[in-house]
Protein backbone atom coordinates (compact mmCIF):
# COMPACT_ATOMS: atom_id res chain seq x y z
CA UNK A 1 0.00 0.00 0.00
CA UNK A 2 2.57 2.54 0.94
CA UNK A 3 5.00 1.73 -2.74
CA UNK A 4 1.22 2.45 -4.26
CA UNK A 5 1.13 5.63 -2.44
CA UNK A 6 4.85 6.42 -3.55
CA UNK A 7 3.71 5.68 -7.23
CA UNK A 8 0.67 8.12 -6.86
CA UNK A 9 2.13 10.80 -5.52
CA UNK A 10 3.35 14.10 -8.18
CA UNK A 11 6.72 13.24 -9.13
CA UNK A 12 9.25 16.52 -7.38
CA UNK A 13 9.45 19.60 -9.57
CA UNK A 14 13.31 20.86 -9.99
CA UNK A 15 14.40 23.77 -11.08
CA UNK A 16 15.23 23.14 -14.52
CA UNK A 17 11.74 21.79 -14.74
CA UNK A 18 11.00 25.18 -14.29
CA UNK A 19 13.40 26.61 -16.97
CA UNK A 20 12.18 24.08 -19.34
CA UNK A 21 7.98 25.29 -18.47
CA UNK A 22 9.80 29.09 -19.74
CA UNK A 23 11.18 28.07 -22.38
CA UNK A 24 8.55 26.20 -24.08
CA UNK A 25 5.78 28.96 -23.04
CA UNK A 26 8.63 31.69 -24.26
CA UNK A 27 9.41 29.95 -27.51
CA UNK A 28 5.88 29.95 -29.00
CA UNK A 29 5.61 33.62 -28.96
CA UNK A 30 9.04 34.09 -29.67
CA UNK A 31 10.25 32.04 -32.15
CA UNK A 32 13.87 33.66 -31.99
CA UNK A 33 14.50 32.53 -28.34
CA UNK A 34 17.29 30.06 -28.97
CA UNK A 35 19.60 32.38 -30.79
CA UNK A 36 18.47 35.15 -28.25
CA UNK A 37 19.97 32.92 -25.29
CA UNK A 38 23.10 31.56 -27.20
CA UNK A 39 23.68 35.46 -27.67
CA UNK A 40 22.86 36.46 -24.04
CA UNK A 41 25.09 33.58 -23.14
CA UNK A 42 28.35 34.90 -25.49
CA UNK A 43 28.10 38.33 -24.95
CA UNK A 44 28.33 37.11 -20.69
CA UNK A 45 31.55 35.29 -21.79
CA UNK A 46 32.88 38.14 -23.97
CA UNK A 47 32.55 40.38 -20.72
CA UNK A 48 34.92 38.02 -18.78
CA UNK A 49 37.34 37.38 -21.43
CA UNK A 50 38.36 40.34 -23.21
CA UNK A 51 39.09 41.99 -19.79
CA UNK A 52 41.30 38.41 -19.20
CA UNK A 53 42.82 38.77 -22.40
CA UNK A 54 43.64 42.74 -21.79
CA UNK A 55 45.05 42.21 -18.43
CA UNK A 56 46.49 38.67 -18.60
CA UNK A 57 44.65 38.18 -15.42
CA UNK A 58 42.63 34.49 -16.41
CA UNK A 59 41.24 33.11 -13.66
CA UNK A 60 39.55 36.07 -11.84
CA UNK A 61 37.47 36.86 -15.54
CA UNK A 62 36.84 33.73 -16.70
CA UNK A 63 35.23 32.96 -13.65
CA UNK A 64 33.53 36.41 -14.24
CA UNK A 65 32.41 35.60 -17.53
CA UNK A 66 31.51 32.00 -16.57
CA UNK A 67 29.09 33.57 -14.27
CA UNK A 68 28.15 35.92 -16.50
CA UNK A 69 27.60 33.46 -19.44
CA UNK A 70 24.83 31.53 -17.24
CA UNK A 71 23.61 35.02 -15.81
CA UNK A 72 22.29 36.85 -19.02
CA UNK A 73 20.37 34.52 -20.41
CA UNK A 74 18.38 33.35 -17.50
CA UNK A 75 17.49 36.95 -16.86
CA UNK A 76 16.46 37.65 -20.38
CA UNK A 77 14.15 34.17 -20.79
CA UNK A 78 13.24 34.97 -16.82
CA UNK A 79 11.90 38.97 -18.86
CA UNK A 80 10.35 37.20 -21.66
CA UNK A 81 8.57 34.67 -20.39
CA UNK A 82 6.10 37.56 -18.46
CA UNK A 83 6.36 39.19 -22.33
CA UNK A 84 5.03 35.46 -23.75
CA UNK A 85 2.64 34.75 -21.10
CA UNK A 86 1.03 37.78 -21.15
CA UNK A 87 0.42 38.13 -24.88
CA UNK A 88 -0.61 34.33 -24.74
CA UNK A 89 -3.36 35.59 -22.31
CA UNK A 90 -4.57 38.68 -23.95
CA UNK A 91 -8.04 38.51 -25.35
CA UNK A 92 -8.61 35.21 -23.18
CA UNK A 93 -11.96 34.92 -20.96
CA UNK A 94 -10.81 35.25 -17.46
CA UNK A 95 -7.13 36.36 -18.42
CA UNK A 96 -7.14 39.17 -15.49
CA UNK A 97 -7.90 36.03 -13.02
CA UNK A 98 -4.18 34.44 -14.13
CA UNK A 99 -2.40 37.86 -13.88
CA UNK A 100 -3.55 38.98 -10.33
CA UNK A 101 -3.03 35.74 -9.01
CA UNK A 102 0.55 36.26 -9.91
CA UNK A 103 0.79 39.72 -7.74
CA UNK A 104 2.37 38.30 -4.79
CA UNK A 105 2.37 38.36 -1.15
CA UNK A 106 0.42 40.52 1.03
CA UNK A 107 -2.74 40.39 -1.18
CA UNK A 108 -5.82 38.37 -0.66
CA UNK A 109 -6.92 37.24 -4.89
CA UNK A 110 -10.02 36.14 -5.33
CA UNK A 111 -9.51 33.35 -8.38
CA UNK A 112 -13.03 33.17 -9.80
CA UNK A 113 -15.15 36.35 -10.44
CA UNK A 114 -17.04 37.96 -7.86
CA UNK A 115 -19.64 39.48 -10.44
CA UNK A 116 -19.80 37.86 -13.63
CA UNK A 117 -22.43 38.35 -17.19
CA UNK A 118 -23.30 35.20 -18.29
CA UNK A 119 -24.22 36.32 -21.93
CA UNK A 120 -21.63 39.30 -22.72
CA UNK A 121 -18.98 37.01 -20.45
CA UNK A 122 -17.93 40.86 -18.57
CA UNK A 123 -16.69 39.89 -15.21
CA UNK A 124 -14.99 41.57 -12.65
CA UNK A 125 -11.96 40.07 -10.53
CA UNK A 126 -11.56 41.41 -6.19
CA UNK A 127 -8.33 41.57 -5.13
CA UNK A 128 -7.63 43.12 -1.24
CA UNK A 129 -4.47 44.26 -0.11
CA UNK A 130 -2.85 47.50 1.67
CA UNK A 131 -3.67 49.79 -1.71
CA UNK A 132 -7.75 48.55 -0.06
CA UNK A 133 -9.94 46.67 -2.65
CA UNK A 134 -8.67 47.02 -6.20
CA UNK A 135 -11.59 45.62 -8.49
CA UNK A 136 -10.13 44.32 -11.99
CA UNK A 137 -13.23 44.54 -14.27
CA UNK A 138 -12.44 42.31 -17.95
CA UNK A 139 -14.90 43.64 -20.73
CA UNK A 140 -16.10 46.74 -22.58
CA UNK A 141 -15.32 49.48 -20.46
CA UNK A 142 -18.90 51.24 -20.80
CA UNK A 143 -20.85 47.70 -19.84
CA UNK A 144 -19.21 46.14 -17.11
CA UNK A 145 -19.21 49.46 -15.45
CA UNK A 146 -22.53 48.48 -14.64
CA UNK A 147 -20.91 45.19 -12.67
CA UNK A 148 -18.23 47.17 -10.75
CA UNK A 149 -20.81 49.74 -9.31
CA UNK A 150 -22.83 46.36 -8.32
CA UNK A 151 -20.11 45.27 -6.42
CA UNK A 152 -18.92 48.78 -5.39
CA UNK A 153 -22.27 49.20 -3.25
CA UNK A 154 -22.37 45.78 -1.80
CA UNK A 155 -18.63 46.52 -0.52
CA UNK A 156 -19.75 49.71 1.25
CA UNK A 157 -22.58 48.02 2.54
CA UNK A 158 -20.06 45.79 4.77
CA UNK A 159 -17.20 47.65 4.78
CA UNK A 160 -18.22 51.71 4.17
CA UNK A 161 -14.85 53.41 5.22
CA UNK A 162 -12.88 50.41 2.28
CA UNK A 163 -11.06 52.62 -0.29
CA UNK A 164 -11.75 50.70 -3.40
CA UNK A 165 -9.66 51.20 -6.75
CA UNK A 166 -10.87 50.37 -10.10
CA UNK A 167 -8.41 48.81 -13.28
CA UNK A 168 -10.47 48.28 -16.21
CA UNK A 169 -8.70 45.79 -18.47
CA UNK A 170 -8.40 46.29 -22.22
CA UNK A 171 -6.94 48.03 -24.90
CA UNK A 172 -9.85 50.65 -25.22
CA UNK A 173 -9.95 54.41 -23.91
CA UNK A 174 -9.56 54.55 -19.86
CA UNK A 175 -7.96 50.68 -20.02
CA UNK A 176 -5.32 49.26 -18.77
CA UNK A 177 -3.51 46.24 -21.38
CA UNK A 178 -3.10 43.02 -19.51
CA UNK A 179 0.73 43.21 -19.51
CA UNK A 180 0.21 46.43 -17.15
CA UNK A 181 -2.62 45.13 -14.81
CA UNK A 182 0.23 44.05 -12.03
CA UNK A 183 2.27 47.26 -12.63
CA UNK A 184 -0.35 49.22 -12.02
CA UNK A 185 -2.30 47.81 -8.88
CA UNK A 186 1.02 47.78 -7.67
CA UNK A 187 1.46 51.23 -7.74
CA UNK A 188 -1.71 52.51 -6.08
CA UNK A 189 -0.70 53.96 -2.88
CA UNK A 190 -1.31 52.26 0.93
CA UNK A 191 -3.66 52.89 2.79
CA UNK A 192 -4.20 50.38 5.46
CA UNK A 193 -2.27 47.87 7.50
CA UNK A 194 -1.41 43.82 7.12
CA UNK A 195 -3.80 43.55 9.82
CA UNK A 196 -6.52 45.39 8.40
CA UNK A 197 -6.44 43.21 5.06
CA UNK A 198 -6.60 40.48 6.61
CA UNK A 199 -10.07 41.65 8.48
CA UNK A 200 -11.35 43.26 5.68
CA UNK A 201 -11.03 40.20 3.56
CA UNK A 202 -12.53 38.35 6.01
CA UNK A 203 -15.36 40.73 6.03
CA UNK A 204 -15.50 40.78 2.40
CA UNK A 205 -16.34 37.13 2.11
CA UNK A 206 -20.19 37.77 3.66
CA UNK A 207 -20.50 39.44 0.50
CA UNK A 208 -22.75 37.27 -1.80
CA UNK A 209 -22.34 37.50 -5.93
CA UNK A 210 -23.73 36.93 -8.77
CA UNK A 211 -20.76 35.24 -10.05
CA UNK A 212 -21.37 31.17 -11.24
CA UNK A 213 -17.83 30.49 -12.33
CA UNK A 214 -15.61 31.44 -15.73
CA UNK A 215 -17.52 30.48 -18.47
CA UNK A 216 -16.26 26.83 -19.82
CA UNK A 217 -13.47 27.39 -22.67
CA UNK A 218 -9.83 28.00 -22.97
CA UNK A 219 -8.50 28.46 -18.92
CA UNK A 220 -6.40 31.37 -19.11
CA UNK A 221 -4.36 29.43 -15.76
CA UNK A 222 -3.27 26.64 -18.32
CA UNK A 223 -1.16 29.32 -19.99
CA UNK A 224 -0.15 30.85 -16.62
CA UNK A 225 3.63 30.15 -15.67
CA UNK A 226 4.68 29.23 -12.40
CA UNK A 227 5.98 31.76 -10.43
CA UNK A 228 9.20 29.96 -9.91
CA UNK A 229 9.48 29.49 -13.59
CA UNK A 230 8.89 33.24 -13.90
CA UNK A 231 12.09 33.79 -11.39
CA UNK A 232 14.23 31.72 -13.16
Amino acid sequence: MAKDRKADAPKKRHWWNYMAEAYRVTKRSYTWLPWALIGGALAGLAVGLIPAFLTKSWITWTILGIFLMTLIPMLLLANLVRRASYAQLDGMTGAASAVIENIGRGWDVKSEPVRLNPRTQDMVFRAIGRAGVVLVAEGPKNRVRSLVEDERKAIKRVAPNAPINVVFVGRGEGQVPLAKVERTIRKFPKHISNAEVAALARRLEAIGSNAIGIPKGIDPTKTRVSRRALRG
